[in-house]
């Protein structure tokens, strides 16, 4: 089991950046896959970037079309975090942003962070 703590997020004009931050409550060396997923209003849940560990010792990013080219996923294993970079943000990036990993059929979801992106 792991816990999972977003923050980051905010009020942000079209153009800027954000950097979100998840803190995991335990080492994520051992899960493959962690993502950040956002949900705008009215909308379903979609993925925005993952990081899959790939053999042998390095990953597979996976990024929504929409993003490609703008954000950016890392991970640091020593302090537990997974980090989203945002540039060149669009009023349409505005949504609650979710960090996610996953093991044995299991999903772990932080609370979310709100950004919003106006125009």
């Amino acid at each position: 089991q792991v816990q999972l703590v977003e923050s980051g997020g905010g009020l942000v004009q079209a153009g800027g950046s954000l950097r979100l931050s998840c803190a995991a409550s335990r080492s994520i060396v051992t899960f493959n896959v962690m993502g950040w997923y956002r949900q705008a209003p009215g909308k379903q849940r979609e993925l925005v970037a993952e990081l899959v560990a790939a053999m042998p010792g390095g990953s597979i990013t996976n990024y929504a079309d929409s993003v490609k080219g703008r954000f950016t996923i890392s991970r640091d294993n020593a302090k537990n975090t997974v980090s989203l970079q945002m540039n060149s943000l669009k009023p349409e990036d505005t949504a609650v942003y979710y960090c996610n990993t996953r093991r044995s059929g299991i999903n772990y979801w932080g609370k979310g962070t709100l950004v919003t992106v106006s125009s």
